[in-house]
């Protein structure tokens, strides 16, 4: 089949009828019956079974189908990639980040750099820790902020941000007054935490692990941001990132440093074999200077 056989039968197929699909494809029926009639004779078997002046596609028109439609979101995949790169040309920024760093962070750097770059078009998706990486290494997004260790030969990650594992629990709980809080501590307490085979759920079951101490859990939730939905309403005690808690200034709720957590580290990630853009460097630019006025800064490295 050629790219034209192709066209007609997936019209037909969307349509339902020959006269439909001309219309669809803007020529005339007689016309697409021709190419309906040439590619059966090609294949030497029916497509469509002709019911009451209706096409009914065969069971292998059905099979065919499928895979031309896979074909065709490749095809929708390539034009959004051709206007995407257009855009770059003329100015365009995309950014992915970790969902925590994402909600507050991230935006207050986009806003900035906005304001001074209006005739930038930004995309900004926050994404789960795969997707991120598949976005970036398919070339969908220049640059991407990720507080999880980005471990792949074609990106750099680069440290930007650190922010320390923190308790949460409503304001008269008995662990509300500490300086700080450890695993052991928290024993009594069961916490509100997350699935142990997502990224943080799997870092505080490993907190506890190294203090030999057993995690009880109150209640799953799906991200930090849920967590302290919850810790503000009144609910339990729960573990979150800093950066999550940048999105509750006024929260009513405690916040406790956990005593000797390993910080949270977040890295810029970018495609090794290519420099940042213009407009990514001045997005990092105006990223820092947030990181920056939060107390947010990057590890100090030897």
């Amino acid at each position: 089949m050629n790219l034209r056989q192709i066209e007609v039968f997936r019209a037909i197929m969307i349509t339902g009828s020959v006269s439909d699909a001309a219309r669809l494809l803007h020529v005339s029926a007689p016309a697409v019956s021709r190419v309906l009639s040439h590619t059966e004779s090609r294949l030497s078997f029916p497509l469509f079974e002709r019911i009451k002046g209706r096409l009914h596609p065969t069971e292998e028109a059905r099979r065919l189908y499928h895979e031309i439609e896979l074909v065709y979101r490749g095809v929708q995949r390539i034009d959004r990639l051709t206007h995407e790169l257009a855009e770059q040309r003329q100015g365009m920024l995309s950014i992915v980040t970790s969902p925590s760093i994402g909600q507050t962070l991230v935006p207050l750097a986009i806003a900035r750099f906005c304001a001074k770059y209006p005739n930038v078009r930004v995309h900004f998706h926050c994404l789960s820790y795969q997707l991120l990486k598949e976005r970036l290494l398919s070339r969908q997004s220049q640059v991407g902020v990720s507080i999880l260790q980005v471990d792949h030969p074609s990106l750099t990650a680069t440290p930007i941000a650190r922010g320390r594992l923190l308790c949460i629990c409503p304001r008269q709980h008995p662990l509300a007054a500490r300086a700080s809080v450890t695993p052991r501590d928290l024993q009594p307490y069961p916490l509100i935490t997350y699935p142990p085979d997502t990224p943080f759920g799997a870092r505080i079951e490993q907190l506890y692990a190294q203090s030999n101490e057993i995690l009880k859990i109150a209640m799953e939730v799906g991200s930090p941001q849920n967590a302290c939905s919850l810790i503000n309403a009144g609910a339990g005690i729960a573990l979150v990132d800093e950066f999550s808690l940048q999105a509750w200034p006024t929260a009513d709720f405690a916040v406790i440093p956990v005593a000797d957590a390993p910080d949270i580290v977040a890295d810029l990630v970018y495609l090794r074999t290519e420099p940042l853009s213009p407009a990514a460097t001045s997005f990092v630019k105006e990223f820092n200077s947030v990181l920056a006025e939060r107390g947010l800064e990057p590890p100090v490295t030897d």
